[in-house]
């Protein structure tokens, strides 16, 4: 952790960049749901855009508190799913 000597908001920074890291992989980066702010709507589809779903971790609302393969894989599953009319 920073010792007592760092005071401004840099030192912080820099100290966070230095040593931040994560062991998760990144999710929720593109927002999904019924809002108008949301990038995917709940059919996984792309707002404004006709065709193409988002079918991986960026849908996320949160991390998961284990490994994000077996859910990315079941929001693969989804998609498939409404594709095929399901």
């Amino acid at each position: 952790m920073p010792g007592d000597d760092i005071r401004i908001r840099d030192d912080y920074r820099g100290f966070a960049r230095r040593h931040a890291r994560s062991a998760y992989h990144p999710v929720g980066t593109c927002r999904t749901g019924g809002g108008e702010g949301s990038v995917v709507d709940p059919d996984l589809k792309v707002r404004g855009i006709e065709g193409p779903r988002v079918c991986d971790s960026s849908i996320m609302p949160q991390p998961i508190s284990s490994n994000t393969n077996a859910t990315t894989i079941m929001i693969g599953e989804k998609a498939a799913d409404l594709k095929r009319g399901m």
